[in-house]
């Protein structure tokens, strides 16, 4: 009889630990230690990025419209590039690359570029393989910005997207 009354008196001490454990949040004052944990923070977690991640989760959740969400995007991005531009010291144009950052930059003059998608592996491609979108992005002819994804001609004067390329091509 003596073992389960020890279990009992155990297993009780630990629920009144545990229940003790969860409740003191309850009844003492975190928020002191809550504060001094913020202050001590450093302030590169106050920028613009760390604004814009928040906006990107508060729109995945449905917390932000559409309409609030590009406003806020815009905003902050702009500052975030302003933070980012004065934080980097400017490159000396006499300062050699690197070799891995010579053939990144080498690849991207040498491939096309979609606004949605980035770099093409494609260095001859005139549509982007993966969303269809015309890469010079405007009419060889009138300069009108060509937005329909897959598009054969110009909306505008009608003139053939690929023959323009090959014009461009040719030196024409």
């Amino acid at each position: 009889m003596s073992s389960e009354l020890v279990a009992l008196v155990a297993g009780t001490v630990l629920a009144v630990g545990a229940l003790a454990f969860v409740l003191h949040p309850l009844f003492f004052s975190v928020r002191e230690r809550a504060r001094h944990a913020v202050s001590d923070r450093a302030p590169a977690d106050d920028s613009a990025i760390v604004a814009l991640r928040e906006i990107e989760f508060d729109r995945a959740t449905g917390k932000l419209s559409d309409s609030d969400y590009a406003e806020l995007r815009k905003t902050y991005g702009e500052r975030a590039l302003r933070d980012m531009r004065a934080e980097r010291p400017p490159v000396p144009a006499t300062e050699p690359l690197d070799p891995i950052e010579a053939r990144v930059r080498a690849y991207r003059m040498t491939h096309r570029e979609c606004a949605t998608c980035g770099v093409r592996p494609e260095p001859d491609a005139i549509y982007c393989s993966t969303c269809g979108s015309y890469l010079a992005g405007v009419c060889p002819d009138c300069a009108a910005t060509i937005t329909e994804a897959g598009a054969v001609f110009c909306s505008t004067c009608g003139a053939s997207l690929a023959r323009g390329r090959e014009r461009v091509h040719q030196g024409i």
